[in-house]
């Protein structure tokens, strides 16, 4: 697995003519139907480079979609209208978040979605983190519309109500929950709308002659910053925020990475790539991720090419830098900037 692959799945965006260092990819295209496996869509899945496709019809914008007011500031919030479906739970007496801890779900999950509650702290006057809260005079539950394993579907949902009514009789809550038409209506909206701003960039480094040991690529992308990641085969370099997505993943054979002597082991292939919607613009990943390719490629000896394994030009990295700034620009737009929390949530 490894070529560059550029899933620009921009809203309304025509592939420019010609292009042939990159290509359109829009991630949700080889989703798994609900239920089945899910792909790790942070490892990029190889393109097809075929003809630019007509510009699809904007699924949703900022002001289509439906339902989603901003609240005022929340703090540290878990949930946001935007791409949650939100239940307030009225109190009659104020609860100490810790009794209301004692009363949570035993999972914060239905089906493929997360669900949070959260409390509109006494102290504050801010919705907060359980975790975070004093006393609560207010809690309100709320489940994921969409992620990269689809939208939340009427069984999810209702499997959510059916926790959040439990819930709320454990506390002593009055609650209503927002119809389950408009929710997976909302949902299916949202799904559409990510998709079509999903992206991935990746760009394939081959050995010009003989191949390289593991232990020889790990030495060489740790001068760049690059850490062991959780799953083998994998390097990453940090982000600036704790907590945060890498910035960069360095990805190879699973198989060399595993093997019982790694610096025997043979790797001809490596694909460096970043999430889009997981990494800040300010981070300037772009930047960081032709540099490093760049420096791998001299330090390795490796040619850098595309799917066809067609060299890299400077002025193929400059048309993606243009298109990328518009990916960006469009999710910020639509209140979803890259590496914002909400944006890592949909995106993931």
């Amino acid at each position: 697995m490894g070529s560059l692959q550029v899933g620009l799945a921009v809203l309304g965006a025509l592939v420019l003519a010609g292009l042939t260092a990159h290509a359109v990819w829009q991630a949700r295209k080889w989703r798994p139907p609900q239920g089945a496996a899910s792909h790790d869509l942070r490892e990029p899945i190889e393109p097809s480079f075929g003809p630019p496709a007509e510009p699809a019809e904007p699924v949703a914008s900022a002001a289509a979609l439906p339902d989603t007011p901003r609240r005022p500031a929340a703090g540290a919030a878990l949930l946001d209208p935007l791409i949650d479906a939100i239940a307030p739970l009225r109190l009659d007496t104020p609860l100490e978040a810790g009794t209301v801890l004692a009363h949570l779900p035993p999972t914060r999950r239905v089906g493929s979605k997360p669900m949070a509650i959260e409390g509109l702290d006494a102290r504050t006057g801010k919705w907060q983190p359980l975790h975070a809260a004093g006393t609560c005079v207010e809690l309100q539950a709320g489940v994921q519309l969409a992620n990269r394993s689809g939208a939340l579907n009427e069984i999810e949902y209702s499997e959510f109500v059916q926790k959040m009514q439990t819930f709320a009789d454990a506390v002593g809550a009055s609650t209503e929950f927002p119809d389950m038409l408009d929710v997976v209506a909302r949902a299916r909206e949202l799904d559409g709308f990510a998709g079509q701003h999903d992206a991935q960039l990746a760009m394939r480094l081959h050995a010009k002659g003989s191949a390289w040991s593991v232990g020889f690529i790990q030495q060489q992308a740790s001068r760049l910053g690059f850490l062991p990641g959780a799953l083998p085969g994998r390097l990453v370099l940090p982000g600036t925020a704790e907590g945060a997505p890498p910035l960069l993943t360095l990805l190879f054979d699973r198989q060399a990475a595993l093997a019982g002597e790694p610096a025997q082991a043979a790797v001809r292939e490596l694909t460096l790539a970043f999430d889009v919607p997981q990494t800040p613009a300010g981070q300037a990943p772009f930047q960081v991720w032709q540099e490093a390719g760049e420096a791998l490629a001299q330090s390795l000896g490796a040619l850098v090419s595309d799917d066809q394994g067609r060299p890299l030009h400077a002025g193929s990295f400059g048309v993606i830098s243009e298109e990328l700034a518009g990916l960006y620009d469009k999710l910020a737009g639509c209140g979803l900037p890259a590496g914002s929390a909400a944006a890592r949530r949909l995106f993931s």
